[in-house]
């Protein structure tokens, strides 16, 4: 599993820029990346849309796409880390949506995650159901972040 450092080093190296749209995370992914010294250097910014409201307002996603699948979905990762990568003005743009718990929410169980990455003309979405406490659930999904932006800077060049 790639790391928040690797993953900075590997964007540095490539010269491309990153930026993030987080709701269930709350800014974990932002912060584990601006940890590292150099940072500036790559990443950019990080929207933090936690309601549903400021998914709409902020995101500019749709109601009608909300109301249709949820804001636990595949189709509302795909559109927060598409739109996050126009507002940033971002290479890549990583986003989170999911239910970290301790409930089950829309009928979404506790550890079902979607995290998406816009790249270029490419978005990926993949889904997960993590096991663990809210925060060990919130660590595992930027985990998985990492190593999906990894795979696709590999691809890329």
């Amino acid at each position: 599993m790639m790391t928040p450092k690797e993953i900075s080093q590997l964007f540095t190296e490539k010269g491309r820029t990153l930026g993030c749209a987080e709701s269930f995370t709350g800014g974990l992914f932002a912060q584990q990346i601006t940890s590292i010294p150099g940072a500036s250097h790559f990443f950019k910014g990080g929207l933090i849309t936690y309601s549903t409201e400021e998914k709409a307002r902020i995101l500019g996603i749709s109601y009608d796409l909300i109301d249709s699948h949820g804001v636990v979905s595949q189709e509302i990762a795909q559109e927060m880390a598409s739109h996050a990568r126009q507002l940033l003005n971002v290479d890549y743009c990583v986003s989170f949506t999911g239910n970290a718990g301790p409930t089950a929410m829309d009928n979404k169980p506790v550890g079902e995650v979607y995290i998406a990455v816009a790249c270029y003309d490419l978005v990926v979405v993949t889904k997960h159901n993590l096991a663990g406490s809210r925060s060990e659930i919130q660590n595992q999904a930027v985990d998985i972040a990492c190593q999906l932006l990894y795979e696709l800077l590999q691809q890329k060049n």
